[in-house]
């Protein structure tokens, strides 16, 4: 596999997130890479690596210095999970989930639109779930999808009602990614109120206990790609939660896709890694490098060797544009990063199937056999553009509004579809101070 000195300039990195990129390679050519086929072959969850990556602070990475983690930024961490996602994209998708749920915790407790009584709540709410990774390794998932609900643009539709004591939730999540392996759910839901419609300003995150009674795994799981997932169904029947279970303060979460935009493009990572080791792949398989097969050297065909070029220069234009924007991810952003972040969401998700199908026309047939990782890798690829809130189409949306109308004309444009628009980035620079 390539190395990082040859995408990166490693000078303006800190030594610990070159350290942490160094041992996501080691872990990844030692081991990840070599179970990863073992894994997609029975869609069982990566439980090794995952005891690889908590044995070596992995599960930290966003968590401040303050609490015990490492205290890396969006874009340090999104370049660590690329390198996982080089060697098995179940893995690196499965992680940015965990991931996630430590990143709202970090960037949405610094908003200046939360007032102090929410800044004072949110601390105490944070202090505990980064207690939990730091000195017991807890591992958190982050289901949110429904199923048939696009979350974006409707209030979610797991809901919770206030209840002596705390609250019951009652609901379902599809694609629980992790679901039956991790220690808490981050549990997005929409609380109910008697003589009200749900509202998306009425969102709660509860870390629910996997242990929790009324909570199910459901289900089988048997996908096309990322098999290695268990992103089985999860069900909710009169779980209670109390106020000791927020993850953050009652409507702070609707607040991310407009206000922290960045945080919902970390699926991203894994998409990107794979991409890169799309492109060592084949680049290995002409050269005849790959061990098991034969020596044989497929390099003095004109043919793949454009192809290999144009695979090259794909790759490095994905990579130019999905790095910048995660080098310039913030709260608030302005309408340019958010139009160029969606540009390199598009980018990546798209880009890496374009990849992989050109790599499998360039090595041939033999590529196409489940013995070798290419297959597999391409099976991959196809799930990212998919992927809510962000998928392909709901990304072209949002980028030709964005180009056609002013901000202020947005919610009053004339529409002959529902559309995720509710979601969209918006500019709000007045912080509530009180």
């Amino acid at each position: 596999m390539s190395e990082i000195e040859t995408y990166y300039d490693i000078s303006k990195f800190s030594n610990d997130h070159i350290k942490m990129l160094r041992l996501a390679n080691e872990l990844g050519k030692n081991g990840f890479s070599e179970r990863a086929a073992e894994y997609d072959k029975s869609a069982t969850f990566p439980q090794q690596n995952y005891q690889e990556l908590a044995d070596n602070g992995f599960l930290k990475l966003v968590i401040p210095k303050e609490n015990g983690g490492f205290g890396f930024s969006l874009a340090e961490y999104a370049t660590i999970g690329a390198e996982i996602g080089k060697y098995c994209g179940a893995t690196a998708l499965t992680f940015n989930m965990h991931t996630s749920s430590m990143l709202w915790s970090r960037f949405m407790y610094e908003m200046p639109n939360l007032t102090v009584q929410q800044k004072k709540e949110f601390q105490k709410m944070r202090e505990k779930q980064f207690k939990n990774v730091v000195e017991q390794n807890a591992l958190y998932s982050q289901p949110i999808s429904e199923g048939g609900n696009n979350w974006t643009s409707d209030p979610i539709k797991t809901n919770c009602v206030k209840v002596d004591g705390g609250w019951v939730i009652n609901g379902f999540k599809k694609f629980a990614s992790l679901a039956g392996h991790c220690d808490y759910y981050s549990i997005v839901c929409t609380e109910h109120f008697p003589n009200k419609a749900p509202s998306h300003e009425d969102t709660m995150d509860f870390a629910v206990h996997k242990d929790s009674p009324g909570l199910s795994v459901v289900g089988e799981w048997d996908p096309m790609g990322m098999r290695g997932t268990s992103s089985m169904d999860l069900l909710m029947k009169d779980v209670f939660v109390s106020e000791q279970d927020l993850m953050m303060p009652p409507g702070v979460f609707s607040k991310t896709l407009p206000h922290w935009p960045a945080m919902m493009a970390t699926l991203t990572p894994s998409y990107m890694g794979q991409a890169q080791g799309i492109y060592d792949y084949t680049v290995k398989y002409l050269k005849g490098e790959l061990e098991g097969l034969p020596p044989i050297d497929r390099r003095v065909y004109p043919t793949k060797r454009a192809s290999v070029g144009k695979m090259y220069q794909q790759l490095t234009s994905m990579r130019v544009q999905w790095f910048s924007a995660m080098m310039e991810a913030q709260g608030f952003p302005n309408k340019n990063q958010v139009m160029r972040l969606y540009c390199a969401h598009i980018a990546v998700m798209d880009g890496v199937q374009e990849l992989a199908a050109l790599a499998i026309r360039t090595c041939g047939g033999q590529s196409m056999l489940k013995s070798l990782p290419l297959e597999r890798m391409y099976r991959d690829s196809r799930c990212g553009a998919l992927m809510l809130p962000y998928t392909s189409e709901i990304m072209e949306d949002y980028l030709s509004v964005m180009s056609l109308y002013e901000n202020e004309e947005i919610d009053h444009m004339p529409s002959d579809t529902v559309s995720a628009r509710t979601s969209m980035w918006r500019p709000d620079t007045a912080p509530i101070s009180s």
